[in-house]
């Protein structure tokens, strides 16, 4: 078995996300990588060194210059020959990309998958993560889209693989690049932090939001998430939001404020090592699943934290 693994590049490096579909890839057989960009050799050489991979294929042109799945796709389509599985991250990328791909070679991609048992049958959440559905799928090429959260990061040492250039394919033009509008903070980014400080539609406004938050987060070194319900309330901004309908995360630690437990937040965080949640109401859902949970104001309980953890550290 071969297995391609897409990778994801961000601001001349490569994605972690990358990394977590190596894991997976490794399970299925010999795994190479694609790298398609404009100038990124440098990330090239970053592959290279991972453990166990077996090529580097590096499309280097300036039609990939914004990596957009319609250009990609055609690419992505002229190799799969040459491989049983095709893999992504199952992140905005890979969810755009991968449909697109299975469409082109009238494949049925798998998504989200979470565990491998053969290179045929895997296991991925359904009904926002409350149950466990074990796929198997017999055509004779996969396509499949791997949780990060639930594979470990491959190493990026030790690698010995050969870098090959490919051309790039003529691909439609059915879009083009305009702007990309990049959010700026001083937090650790969310769906990689160790520790992730979350709020609810229980912190009332976006100034609550911020106040009580962000000095959480900066004596944590934290990344800031928040419910579905917080954003739409327009407590936070959309790339705030945890939950089935926005990112998933898994950190060593989560503190939910606020956050009543909705069933579509939890899908999103649940897998956590160990989940902390401050709320007022003693019958909120996010109890059933928290390690440890204060039953308090958070106006009161919040600042009384920051407190104590400032107390420790100093």
């Amino acid at each position: 078995m071969s297995v391609l693994i897409i990778a994801e590049q961000q601001q001349s490096c490569l994605d972690e996300a990358t990394l977590s579909a190596v894991s997976a890839g490794r399970q299925l057989g010999e795994v190479d990588i694609l790298i398609a960009g404009h100038n990124v050799a440098d990330i090239a050489v970053q592959a290279q060194q991972i453990s166990g991979v077996r090529k580097v294929l590096l499309a280097d042109a300036s039609v990939y210059a914004h990596v957009l799945a319609e250009t990609l796709a055609p690419l992505v389509v002229q190799l799969a020959d040459s491989y049983s599985h095709i893999v992504a991250a199952a992140t905005s990328f890979g969810k755009n990309l991968l449909p697109r791909v299975a469409a082109l070679l009238d494949c049925a991609p798998v998504s989200d998958v979470t565990a491998i048992i053969d290179t045929q049958t895997f296991v991925r959440p359904i009904y926002a993560g409350n149950a466990l559905q074990t796929v198997r799928c017999e055509q004779a090429k996969q396509l499949l889209t791997i949780r990060t959260t639930a594979f470990a990061l491959a190493e990026i040492t030790g690698g010995e693989a050969v870098i090959e250039n490919i051309a790039a394919v003529a691909a439609p033009q059915l879009s083009r690049f305009i702007e990309r509008s990049l959010t700026k903070s001083e937090h650790p980014e969310l769906t990689t932090a160790k520790i992730v400080v979350s709020g609810g539609r229980g912190l009332g406004s976006a100034e609550n939001f911020a106040a009580l938050l962000n000095p959480l987060a900066d004596t944590l070194n934290a990344a800031i998430g928040a419910s579905r319900a917080a954003v739409d309330a327009d407590y936070a901004p959309n790339d705030y939001q945890v939950g089935q309908t926005g990112k998933i995360v898994a950190p060593d630690l989560y503190i939910a404020i606020g956050v009543s437990g909705a069933i579509q937040h939890l899908a999103g965080m649940k897998d956590s090592k160990v989940i902390v949640a401050i709320n007022k109401d003693a019958e909120a859902p996010i109890f059933k699943v928290a390690d440890y949970g204060l039953v308090a104001d958070l106006n009161t309980a919040v600042p009384e934290l920051i407190q104590q953890i400032k107390a420790i550290i100093h």
